[in-house]
């Protein structure tokens, strides 16, 4: 086991002008291939992919756009034929797809109250894209369901409406989910990133990182949770989760947001912010030092920070390409017991547009780490009566050519990136394996007392 201190700390760097990348015609057209690949092995006739709001990724990995406040499919044929059917209010997003598309309009995909102009049945729709004629359907909504008492591909997770009209056009047609074609740790398309999408997503997880820094260096008794708030949103971005800053009692009347709540000495706080490719969180307590901590808690340290920042030393330094998802598992387990830090989810889990994708980190997986797959690094000790600790950050596994990638053609990532990685070897001491490359600023960078603000964990 290490030696972690408390200790003066030099802050990392930050971006505060980093402009987002568009995905390229080459990496839309990779996507669409991937998916076709992935259709044909699971012999599906039909893929249908559906989006809502708040789970749209799937749908906007092909075309580069969601329904907004709406629904909409996306229905794909073995030859590659695409259809899109959507609502009133996104018809004019049809001609923005960054794949070639035939649209059809449905107003059942609409707000409650809109015109029904050009109504007809779904499975009339269904019908003339051809799914009648198919055997075997794959159903793409947005979760991949891994039960142990149950077969989680007859698991649909799209509304029923649409399932009904579905059965109507497809007879005996079998319906599967087939989310596993996009977000499976073994073989699904999103999971494994190129250069290009990877520096799509190192947008987000900058944004995230330096507003949490930003934040971070803003608290002080007085200031309100709504101000931390202000801090942490950047850039008028898509928030992948709901922003926290949240001091002392928390979802007090079932609030999840910040408040006009006075941030006050000596409360434990917890901020979060999340966009595309990346999130961060801290929480810890607004003190200067560990005699300020609670009565009960004066071993805070000790018993919660040292042995969760060892945890995140472990990760960072044993993560590589090929490891098996077991492997990781276990390694944390044996630094961290779950039995008894409380942590009950993934060490570790796979990110781009969502905060969640999937995770191939789990006991006794056999799901291999790839080069190109974005980890969000998540563990979350729970130890009864003691204030929690995290510092969620994101990074990518790397083999030397996709490095290479990198290099040659984002540059001036390939400089955030090392800038990053100095920093976690030179200044936080840690032995940080090849493989990882860090997308945030500020990847194990814990300051657990929010009022010392030159202090943080260290590797002794």
């Amino acid at each position: 086991m290490k030696t972690i201190k408390l200790t003066t700390v030099k802050e990392p760097t930050t971006y505060h002008e980093v402009a987002p990348v568009f995905l390229t015609d080459d990496t839309m057209a990779q996507r669409q291939a991937k998916i076709l690949e992935q259709l044909s092995a699971a012999e599906y006739d039909f893929l249908v992919v559906y989006a809502d709001k708040e789970h749209r990724s799937n749908f906007e990995y092909l075309t580069g756009f969601y329904p907004r406040f709406e629904e909409g499919l996306l229905i794909l044929n073995q030859a590659g034929e695409a259809s899109l059917v959507l609502g009133n209010e996104n018809l004019k997003m049809a001609k923005h797809a960054r794949i070639d598309t035939k649209l059809y309009h449905t107003p059942y995909f609409s707000l409650p109250n809109q015109p029904m102009e050009n109504e007809r049945p779904l499975s009339d729709i269904f019908t003339e894209i051809g799914l009648n004629t198919g055997s075997k359907i794959g159903v793409a909504g947005w979760k991949m369901f891994t039960p142990k008492q149950a077969d989680g591909k007859r698991m649909l997770d799209v509304p029923y409406f649409i399932i009904q009209a579905l059965q109507a056009a497809a007879g005996q047609a079998e319906l599967h989910n087939a989310c596993d074609l996009f977000i499976h740790g073994s073989h699904g398309a999103r999971t494994v990133n190129n250069a290009n999408e990877l520096a799509h997503y190192e947008y987000g997880a900058n944004l995230a990182s330096t507003r949490i820094l930003q934040a971070m260096n803003a608290v002080k008794p007085g200031i309100k949770e709504s101000e931390l708030g202000e801090i942490l949103n950047g850039e008028g971005q898509l928030n992948s989760v709901v922003t926290i800053a949240a001091a002392g009692s928390r979802f007090e009347k079932a609030n999840f947001y910040p408040t006009h709540k006075e941030v006050q000495e000596g409360q434990p706080l917890s901020l979060t912010i999340g966009y595309k490719g990346g999130l961060s969180s801290r929480s810890g307590f607004v003190i200067e030092e560990a005699n300020q901590l609670p009565a009960g808690q004066l071993d805070y340290l000790d018993r919660v920070v040292y042995p969760y920042f060892q945890a995140m030393t472990t990760w960072l330094e044993k993560t590589r390409v090929g490891i098996a998802g077991g492997e990781l598992y276990q390694a944390i387990e044996e630094v961290l017991p779950k039995e008894i830090f409380g942590w009950e989810l993934n060490p570790g889990h796979l990110v781009a547009d969502e905060e969640w994708m999937s995770s191939p980190v789990y006991p006794g997986s056999k799901e291999i780490v790839k080069s190109g797959m974005i980890f969000q690094i998540d563990i979350i000790p729970s130890i009864a009566g003691y204030q929690g600790t995290s510092a969620e950050e994101c990074v990518v596994l790397a083999d030397e050519a996709l490095q290479a990638e990198i290099k040659a053609q984002y540059p001036e990532l390939w400089t955030r990136i090392q800038t990053r990685r100095e920093y976690l070897r030179n200044e936080l001491n840690i032995s940080l394996s090849d493989d990882v490359l860090p997308l945030s600023n500020t990847v194990a960078y814990l300051r657990p007392f929010f009022l010392a603000k030159d202090q943080a964990l260290v590797v002794e």
